[in-house]
């Protein structure tokens, strides 16, 4: 993405994949901290009603599934999603258009995936979706990136990007030394698994200098 490129012209770019279907399903992959969902909210917020929003966070495992699957210390890792659920929510979204579709998310605050934040009404005829692993050649998340019209690779200096992160564990209660230990030992090496997914997406975009700050998370 150039230093032209706008969030109103990204919008209309977005729009147009809806002339391939009665509703279509718009990806944004790439590693964490990147600003995928920052740029999903903003993307729906300038489209307007006819444009929804659903995070692949919401398809986080609960806390006590991953402890059961001695997954807690890779929360976020790529196993440690639902992504037969989400696959199947994307079905949902694309083959019910008649009725509201609702969208789970995950709370910050409670450390856990929320049902039905979200909504995908009758009249969405673009459903931004969001996360780390929807590029990857890897079971189920190849299902899911079949059901995509396109999918956007979002990216980020690792700088940049690390310093969200440690932020991001800052604001939820880890102390600093615990919360760079994390982006470390977890973030880091969930990035460079999604980096190799970067070859499989229709467009790279960068955050860095986007006017979509503006939109409240």
């Amino acid at each position: 993405m150039n230093s032209t490129t706008t969030l109103t012209t990204l919008a209309a770019d977005a729009w147009q994949l809806t002339r391939r279907g009665p509703r279509v399903v718009l990806g944004l992959a790439g590693p964490p901290g990147a600003g995928k969902s920052t740029l999903a909210r903003a993307l729906v917020a300038e489209i307007g009603v006819g444009a929804a929003y659903l995070p692949l966070d919401g398809f986080h495992l609960s806390n006590d599934q991953l402890e059961r699957l001695g997954l807690a210390p890779r929360k976020g890792s790529e196993p440690s999603f639902d992504a037969r659920g989400y696959v199947a929510l994307l079905h949902r979204v694309l083959d019910d258009t008649a009725a509201d579709v609702y969208v789970p998310d995950y709370d910050r605050t409670l450390h856990e995936p929320v049902a039905a934040r979200h909504r995908v009404a009758p009249d969405a005829r673009i459903v931004v979706t969001e996360g780390n692993y929807l590029a990857c050649d890897l079971p189920d998340w190849r299902a899911a990136r079949e059901l995509m019209t396109a999918c956007w690779y979002v990216e980020a200096p690792a700088a940049v990007r690390q310093e969200r992160l440690v932020e991001r564990q800052l604001a939820g209660g880890r102390d600093p030394e615990a919360a760079r230990a994390w982006v470390a030992e977890n973030d880091v090496p969930n990035g460079e698994l999604v980096a190799a997914s970067r070859g499989r997406c229709d467009r790279i975009l960068s955050t860095i200098g986007m006017d979509m700050f503006n939109y409240s998370q």
